[in-house]
Order: C-alpha cells, then sequence, then structure tokens
C-alpha cells in the first residue's frame, strides 16, 4: 500500500508539497510543510504524533 501524497500543508495550505519535495508526516499521513512542523514542534495537531520526514517519489524525469 502506498502512501497518501498530499500535495497541500494542512496548517497553511499554501505550501506546494509535490511527491519530491521536503514535507513532514504522521503515522496517519498528515501532512505539513517543513516550517510548519518546526513551528508545531514535529507534533501533529491532529493525532498527537510525531512528524517525521516523508519519504520522497522520484518524478517520472528521474525514474
Amino acid at each position: 500500500m502506498a502512501l497518501d501524497m498530499r500535495t497541500l500543508c494542512e496548517r497553511c495550505g499554501t505550501a506546494e508539497l509535490p511527491p519530491d519535495a521536503a514535507a513532514r508526516i504522521c503515522s496517519y499521513e498528515c501532512t505539513f510543510c517543513v516550517e510548519c512542523s518546526d513551528t508545531m514542534h514535529a507534533t501533529c495537531p491532529n493525532c498527537g504524533g510525531e512528524l517525521v520526514a516523508r519519504p520522497r517519489r522520484r518524478t517520472a524525469a528521474t525514474a
């Protein structure tokens, strides 16, 4: 089962997060940009879980 690679930060909504961008996720796949994650001290506001680096997918151009 693949991760749901969400493309917008759930907090600020303005950060573009394509599959190859740096982003942070919790175990429920809540997705945040790095800046918002840092502001929230790497804690998910939805579940209280730890926000960690989301794996990056290779784009078609680099695959």
